[in-house]
This record gives C-alpha cells, structure tokens and sequence, in this order.
C-alpha cells in the first residue's frame, strides 16, 4: 500500500498533500477539500459545502437532517451485528433531534440491560465511486463508532472506513478491507474526538483518499486495495463487552449535522428537490455511474 500518513493534526503546508482535485492547491488560502460554511445556526457552526466546493466534481446529495423522521433512502440497523454476537443494533436507538442525526448507546433494559447501539444505512444510494463528507462528533469513549462505505451486495471485503474511533476519544483510524483473505491497510490521527470534525472520502478508480477538515491525512493508492463495487454509506455503533474491547462506561452519542456527497464529472443538468422529510436530493447527469439498490 501506498500511503501518505500524518500521524496528528500537525499540519503540513498544503503543498505537501498534492491534492489530486486542485492542482494550485499551495497558492489558495483555503483547505484542498470541502469542510462547510460557516453559520451560526448550524449545531456544528459549519453548514453543509457548496455544489462546487469539489473540483472536478458536483454535489449530488445533501442532508442537514433538519427533521425528526427517518430520510427517504436510508434505513435503520436491528438486530446482531455480524462479528459481535454480544452487541445488539436497536432502532430506537437512533434520533433526529435540534438539526442532529443521533446515534445513541445505552444499557437498554428492552435488551436484558446490554449496551444496545445505533446504526443506519443511506441503503438506497449507491455509487461506484465518489466523495463522502460527514460533519460529526462523539460525545465520549466507550464503543466503537464507524462512518464506512459498505458493499451493497453484503458480499465481504471490500469495506473503506474512514473514521473509525475503536472506542478513543482522542484519537481515529481508516482501513480499506480488501481480497478474500480480508487484509487490511491502515492509517491512524490523534485529535480531539469530542470536537466537531468534517471527516471525507474520496474515492476513485486509482486511489482512496482519506480528510479531516479539509486536510489529506492518509491516502491509499495501490490498484489492488481499491474497491470497484457499488458501496453505501453507513454510520455505526458497536460495543464489543462481551469479548472485553470497545464497552461503554456510560451513556455515548455520536452525532451528525450533516451528509454532503459528489459525484465525479461535469454537469449537464441539475435538478433539486425537496422530499416531505425535508431531504434535499440533488440529482445530477454526470459522467458518474449512479446505481440505487434495494437494502438486503
């Protein structure tokens, strides 16, 4: 694997990270890749990026989860987590609450008291290829908490983490899962978890590159660890008590202001719309290949 890594959240100058989207990038006084606007009526003061934030790429999808009922084309986790026959996803679990997609574990007596976790699919939309930014925090450590790209085919690897906190507050780390035999390549950051963050993919047909407010902070670019399947996006809790890794101590929440994607290509036509849950969907004719699956 080829990986460019920085260890914290030391910056280097921005001509170090060769950004692939923004060649000049050294000569702007803004950061390579999308983080927000900012507003004061944003939970996170950051509102979602623009619809050409991205270079060589239009917004296709935008959620603020301005609402409290469940977005159209996404779909809540139930039941055992595969590898974690001790854990438990319940729906309840999951809120939308103040402009906040709310991921919550607790010992939920519904459960025999087991710490019961949130988690939920954009199961509706699928791509091959594209780029993924969410604008989250955690309110503590104890499980693991993961924003992941997960094949819509539920036939494992490939899987492309790109934050995954293995029950830290203080730090995070990406895997891209790849070949039958399941290796992995990793990349890790140290920061403060409980902070808001805009974490992003970007992931293309030569290499997978991973951001954090707007900085490259790993980047994998080896042909054989990159995925090539239609994947979605997930947002997950995990505890893992019973096998002695990653258990609460106390109630956690994930958090999430905000969902923004793009698409490869230039635009032809844009059209936006507003569902009744008060999703904003952008559909766009690019040069991308867009496939929209039934959730299994």
């Amino acid at each position: 694997m080829s990986v460019f890594l920085l260890a914290t959240l030391l910056w280097l100058p921005l001509s170090t990270y060769a950004a692939p989207t923004r060649a000049n990038a050294a000569s702007k006084a803004t950061v390579p890749f999308p983080v927000g606007i900012p507003s004061s009526s944003e939970p996170s003061g950051m509102s979602p990026p623009g619809p050409t934030e991205l270079p060589g790429y239009t917004e296709s999808y935008v959620n603020d989860f301005t609402t409290s009922a469940l977005p159209i084309g996404w779909d809540l986790f139930s039941g055992v987590p595969g590898g974690d026959p001790g854990g438990h996803f319940g729906s309840q679990h999951v809120q939308f609450s103040a402009g906040v997609l709310r991921l919550n574990a607790w010992r939920d007596v519904n459960y025999q008291n087991r710490w019961v976790t949130g988690g939920i699919c954009q199961c509706g939309l699928s791509r091959v290829y594209g780029a993924y930014f969410v604008r989250s925090r955690e309110t503590g450590p104890g499980p693991n908490e993961v924003q992941l790209l997960w094949p819509v085919t539920n036939l494992w690897p490939p899987e492309i983490d790109f934050n995954e906190t293995g029950a830290s507050d203080v730090k995070t780390t990406e895997t891209v899962h790849y070949s039958a035999q399941n290796i992995m390549d990793h990349g890790n950051i140290q920061l403060n978890m409980l902070k808001w963050h805009t974490w992003g993919v970007i992931w293309t047909a030569s290499s997978v590159t991973f951001v954090v407010d707007g900085r490259v902070w790993a980047r994998d670019t080896t042909p054989a660890d990159i995925p090539a399947v239609p994947m979605d996006l997930n947002l997950e809790q995990r505890a893992l008590c019973t096998v002695g890794r990653e258990c609460p101590k106390h109630n956690v929440s994930m958090l999430v202001d905000w969902v923004a994607e793009y698409v490869p290509g230039t635009v032809q036509s844009t059209t936006t719309t507003t569902t009744p849950t008060g999703t904003t969907s952008t559909s766009t004719s690019t040069t991308s290949t867009t496939t929209t699956t039934t959730p299994p």
